[in-house]
């Protein structure tokens, strides 16, 4: 399992964001607590700051190697500090076919689309269901695919399908391009369960979405991921449980007082001067963490005095 960090908020270190707690999200991809797997298919990060000598561009880096190894964290990161930050850890299948390049590494961006996205998940059969998807997508983005994973294209598609930069057209873009993915994998034969969930950052903003569908498609389900977990990993009910479990979002104030840690002082959006958003709760106190349930899409904006949150159930 692959694992997302997103951050906005006020300029922080992105050492304390990615390198200082104890559970970090570098930590994790070696000592990983509430998923088993180790990630060490690569990793990066990207954001935008307001120090930087061209604030209006992301930074992004990208290296095909577990976090943990990257002798480039103690010269790079100490030196950088961010208000919209996105970064992920990769797990891969272990065999000849997986390619362990940088161009494979999230988070991935394109010109002429506002956002960094990272994806925890997979989209089976991607390769063959391009046949009916390439329809859907535009050259300007194709043309930038770099690399071999489905998450590269799965963004090329909702980049092609995204109308403007609103809220309401990302949600548009993913209800559309996951009733694509359905029907073309209809179409093909090749329905199999499928987890899409991701994260998109732009300037002060950040959206995560959790969706996908099950063994035979469904996209209704009301099973619940707890009890599927008790399932030994690799059956079917394990494999559901992990599209079925929420990400997970915690909003605050004075996240600087805490050192090595996630806390804050946690507060409602609107009084908040920052938001975290994971895969996982970050922090001891998890009944703190704002669940997105399957199904459901967060979006949370910085605006003068707090954030702004809206949470809505996409139309799947």
């Amino acid at each position: 399992m692959c694992r997302i960090l997103a951050y906005v908020g006020s300029e922080l270190p992105v050492q304390s964001l990615l390198v200082d707690p104890e559970n970090s999200l570098i930590n994790q991809a070696l000592d990983p607590e509430a998923h088993p797997l180790l990630q060490l298919a690569g990793w990066g990060f990207g954001g935008w700051s307001e120090h930087l000598l061209r604030p209006e561009e992301p930074f992004r880096y990208r290296r095909p190697m577990a976090a943990f190894y990257d002798d480039n964290v103690e010269g790079i990161i100490p030196s950088l500090s961010a208000s919209t930050l996105i970064a992920h850890v990769r797990a891969a299948a272990y065999d000849a076919g997986v390619a362990l390049v940088d161009e494979n590494c999230h988070p991935f961006s394109f010109r002429g689309a506002p956002w960094l996205v990272a994806h925890n998940g997979v989209l089976p059969g991607w390769k063959l269901l391009q046949r009916e998807l390439l329809a859907h997508c535009e050259d300007r983005f194709l043309e930038q695919m770099r690399g071999t994973t489905d998450t590269e294209f799965l963004y090329v598609l909702l980049a092609s399908l995204m109308k403007g930069d609103g809220d309401d057209d990302v949600q548009a873009a993913f209800e559309t391009s996951l009733q694509l993915i359905l029907g073309a994998m209809r179409k093909l034969d090749l329905v199999a369960l499928t987890k899409m969930k991701m994260a998109l950052i732009a300037p002060n903003r950040m959206i995560g979405v959790n969706l996908g569908f099950g063994h035979e498609g469904e996209t209704e389900m009301d099973a619940d991921w707890r009890d599927l977990r008790t399932a030994d990993a690799g059956t079917p009910e394990h494999d559901l449980s992990m599209v079925l479990e929420p990400l997970y979002l915690l909003t605050g104030t004075g996240f600087e007082d805490y050192e090595n840690s996630y806390d804050v002082n946690p507060t409602p959006p609107e009084d908040a001067t920052s938001a975290i958003f994971a895969s996982e709760p970050l922090t001891d106190t998890a009944e703190d963490w704002t669940h997105i349930e399957f199904g459901q899409m967060v979006s949370v904006e910085r605006t003068g005095d707090g954030l702004r949150r809206r949470i809505v159930d996409l139309d799947l």
